[in-house]
């Protein structure tokens, strides 16, 4: 598999105005700030997404971006498994907003949406919590739902991917309304 070509946010600023940037964050995400100009496309949604993004590379570069930089990364590796070879920013919108760069918010302000992994942090450990609590007071047993819980933290730090942050992009606050990704769809069409 191959690594994904890196730009910094330096690199990424100084050519913002020749690139096309995907913003795979979730939609709650992407409007509590966003590279200026940036596409909303939630990584789950990048196959359905293929061909536009296609015809962007086909156009120039494409810029793939997220909240640290993990996602990105897998969503290049899985564009260039189809042909379409990207760029990611290294350390994403949180790099990109430390060096001073100004980030778009939609009308109306920030919404309330938290970032997908401060949802997988206070969603760990809630269940880890609930787990070790219902262990003492109900039955023992409840506490292999904390250990399964630190299991898959393992896991996901081992293979960076987030089971938990897939299940959790599926949450209303966190999916496009289907006319938001038409429209972003349409918009990436016409470059």
């Amino acid at each position: 598999m191959t690594t994904p070509v890196t730009l910094d946010p330096q690199q990424a600023g100084s050519r913002l105005h020749e690139l096309t940037v995907i913003d795979v964050r979730t939609p709650g995400e992407y409007a509590g700030g966003h590279i200026p100009g940036a596409f909303n496309i939630p990584l789950d949604q990048l196959g359905r997404a293929l061909p536009e993004i296609r015809g962007a590379a086909e156009r120039g570069e494409v810029l793939v971006v997220c909240a640290s930089g993990a996602r990105s990364e897998n969503a290049c590796r899985t564009l260039a498994e189809s042909g379409v070879h990207t760029a990611t920013l290294a350390g994403g919108t949180g790099a990109w907003a430390a060096r001073g760069n100004d980030l778009d918010r939609p009308e109306g302000g920030t919404r309330a949406t938290w970032g997908m992994e401060r949802q997988v942090r206070l969603t760990a450990g809630s269940v880890v919590l609930l787990g070790l609590a219902l262990g003492e007071f109900v039955h023992p047993a409840f506490r292999l739902l904390s250990a399964g819980i630190a299991g898959g933290l393992v896991f996901s730090a081992v293979t960076n991917t987030c089971g938990m942050a897939a299940m959790l992009a599926k949450l209303p606050h966190n999916r496009p309304r289907q006319a938001d990704l038409e429209a972003t769809l349409t918009r990436l069409r016409a470059g």
